[in-house]
This record gives C-alpha cells, structure tokens and sequence, in this order.
C-alpha cells in the first residue's frame, strides 16, 4: 500500500495545502507580473531622460509612458512638460515636431 498517494502537496519552500495550488500559482503568476510592470515602468520613465537617447528616442518614451502623442501645435502648453520629463530644450521639442512633420508630409507624397 502506497502512503504517500494522499499526502498533501508539499513545496520546498512551504506546505501548499492541496486546494490552494492553484490560488498559490495565481498569487505568484500576479505578484511576478505586477514586479514585471513595475520595471518596465521604470525603465520607461529612465528612458524618457537618458542623454544616450535621441531626442526623438525621449520624446517616443515620453508618449509610451504617459499613453499620449506628442501635439503637433508648436505653442501647445504641452510641449514645455515634454521638455521638462524629457531634459530637452522646447527648441528641441519643437524641432522633433518639424521633423515628425516633414515627415508625414513626404510619406502623404
């Protein structure tokens, strides 16, 4: 007879009552992800002001980070948040607006 057949689920790192593997697995699975979000949301904000990046690479971050696009009006109030998250200069800002623009324009063509 095989004593073990019934015995609970045992972890090496804690006992894990039978019905509560799966509760366990989705608390892990949840935590791991959450930790995962948490970095990557670090490492995008990082990017936004990185002096390795590009202008057009902080800007990018910047629109990934808050789920937004750049405005294309030059005077938008927005612009000078940008300049600020990213480190740039509105004059860089609002020459990444030009070249963005330029473009769309020739990809219309």
């Amino acid at each position: 007879m095989n004593l073990t057949k019934n015995a609970p689920a045992v972890n090496s790192d804690r006992y894990v009552p039978p019905g509560d593997e799966l509760l366990s697995d989705y608390r892990e699975r949840r935590s791991l992800e959450e930790r995962d979000r948490v970095e990557r949301k670090r490492v995008d904000a990082a990017a936004q002001h990185s002096v390795e990046n590009s202008a057009d690479l902080r800007i990018r971050a910047w629109e990934k980070v808050h789920q937004l696009r750049m405005p294309s009006d030059p005077g938008h109030p927005a612009l000078g948040a940008i300049a600020e998250a990213t480190r740039l200069t509105l004059a860089d800002v609002q020459n990444e607006q030009r070249l963005r623009a330029a473009r769309r324009a020739s990809a219309e063509v």
